[in-house]
């Protein structure tokens, strides 16, 4: 049964990823996170339209990334609780959280995320390698 969940688990993902680039929706050119920090991240998922990257960060480590980083466009889905702090450049640290399940859609940004809590943080991270069709 476990096998059975984590097969639907990779297909919604890769399914929600296939969506969005049908839809036409931009990646920008970011920071690998899965060579910049290859114990973090793990590629969950990779083919010609999208990646998916799975990641996990302890308590006081980033939440998807660590320090002040970027990321292309891409939908993220939580997967585990996790609180922290959030700063994009330029602004002071706000708090943030998110509850196991949520998914979201980012732009492209440069940004940096905390974990302020006392488990692991744990998101699926898909982004896009399809450009925008104009």
């Amino acid at each position: 049964m476990k096998g059975s969940k984590s097969t639907r688990r990779k297909l919604l993902l890769a399914g929600l990823g296939g969506l969005a680039a049908q839809f036409g929706i931009p990646r920008a050119e970011a920071q690998d996170a899965a060579k910049v920090m290859p114990r973090a991240y793990r590629v969950a998922f990779e083919n010609e339209q999208l990646r998916v990257l799975d990641f996990v960060g302890r308590p006081g480590m980033g939440i998807c990334g660590e320090g002040m980083h970027s990321h292309p466009a891409r939908l993220n889905i939580v997967m585990s609780d996790w609180q922290g702090v959030a700063s994009t450049p330029g602004t002071a640290p706000k708090p943030a959280q998110r509850k196991f399940g949520d998914v979201f859609w980012r732009e492209a940004e440069t940004h940096k995320v905390e974990n302020t809590g006392k488990t692991p943080s744990r998101v699926m991270i898909v982004e896009l390698k399809t450009p925008r069709k104009t």
